[in-house]
């Protein structure tokens, strides 16, 4: 078994065209989770204290893309992809949450 140091899951939820409410999907979650993998393939020294998953409806879609961080339970919301790197060397690196991103609600 694996114990990640941290775990970063991506929304990647798309609502049906012409729901009432928005989705991270549609604002580019897929870009966000693609722009994470290739940074720890830029770091391969992360491989085994980090990982990222793609996941389904993390419930705050009006503020999303969003990201949930374990074991920190942490929120990052309106994520786009330029706000990557500096995720990756913040959170993933030093382990300093971005509190920019941080989700009001959590």
């Amino acid at each position: 078994m694996i114990a990640y140091k941290r775990h970063f899951f991506v929304c990647q939820t798309h609502r049906p065209d012409g729901g009432e409410e928005p989705s991270c999907g549609a604002r580019g979650s897929a870009e966000v989770y693609s722009r994470l993998l290739d940074a720890l393939d830029r770091r391969p020294e992360l491989a085994k204290d980090v990982a990222v998953t793609a996941c389904g409806c993390l419930g705050m879609c009006l503020d999303g893309p969003m990201i949930l961080v374990y074991p920190e339970g942490f929120w990052y919301a309106g994520v786009t992809p330029d706000d990557v790197p500096e995720l990756v060397e913040q959170h993933l690196v030093q382990g300093n949450p971005v509190e920019r991103l941080r989700w009001k609600g959590a």
